[in-house]
């Protein structure tokens, strides 16, 4: 191919962004991760909305839209959610309106969400979406770092629970992390996301 033929084959090509969907069971670490990727990748975070309330330390519009459970409902009903789901008692879910904007406007957006939705966004977005899975490296370090982290006895036994059959979804995922080391889980993410923007 001349270096004419190639120009004109570069300058066919679309802009289209991909869609990096991080999960992990709770407390594996995907906000710290989530936060240090948007400080050091150009990516675009859709954040979620939830219904639970703030937890210390978290800020509106930052890590989650907070909304009551009415406002929720009334958004699911108009089909502003491009997926959603409940956990324990509250409920999560993704605006349909910023996702499809950026991936019209040729941004990688980023993802934190459950193994549930992760699997819906593939099933709708299958060529561009990338689902990144992190994992602790045992159940016992999940369980002290919950413990750490002031989780409730009976709260920390449904998440363990709920980790439990989430790690039964890997091989659902094109990518597995295990966060051993945080430095390292985090190189070797940035470097899944930059072979990811190669692929042609």
């Amino acid at each position: 191919m001349s270096f004419k033929k190639a120009e004109r084959f570069f300058n066919r090509l679309p802009a289209k962004g991909k869609i990096f969907v991080i999960s992990s069971p709770s407390g594996g670490g995907k906000t710290t991760i989530r936060k240090r990727l948007l400080n050091s990748c150009s990516l675009s975070y859709s954040v979620s909305y939830t219904t639970r309330p703030p937890r210390e330390g978290e800020k509106e519009g930052e890590d989650y839209l907070f909304i009551s459970q009415e406002e929720f409902k009334r958004k699911r009903e108009k089909g502003e959610f491009i997926e959603w789901t409940k956990v324990l008692k509250n409920y999560y879910a993704t605006a349909r309106d910023f996702l499809e904007k950026g991936l019209q406007e040729g941004r990688n957006v980023l993802l934190e969400i459950d193994v549930r939705g992760a699997k819906r966004i593939k099933r709708m977005y299958k060529k561009q979406a990338v689902l990144i899975f992190i994992a602790p490296p045992s159940f016992e370090e999940l369980e002290r770092r919950l413990k750490k982290r002031k989780t409730e006895e009976e709260e920390r036994r449904q998440r363990l629970f709920l980790a439990e059959k989430e790690m039964q979804e890997i091989d659902k995922y094109d990518y597995l992390v295990i966060n051993k080391n945080l430095e390292e889980c985090i190189e070797d993410i940035k470097a899944i996301i930059r072979a990811e923007r190669c692929r042609i």
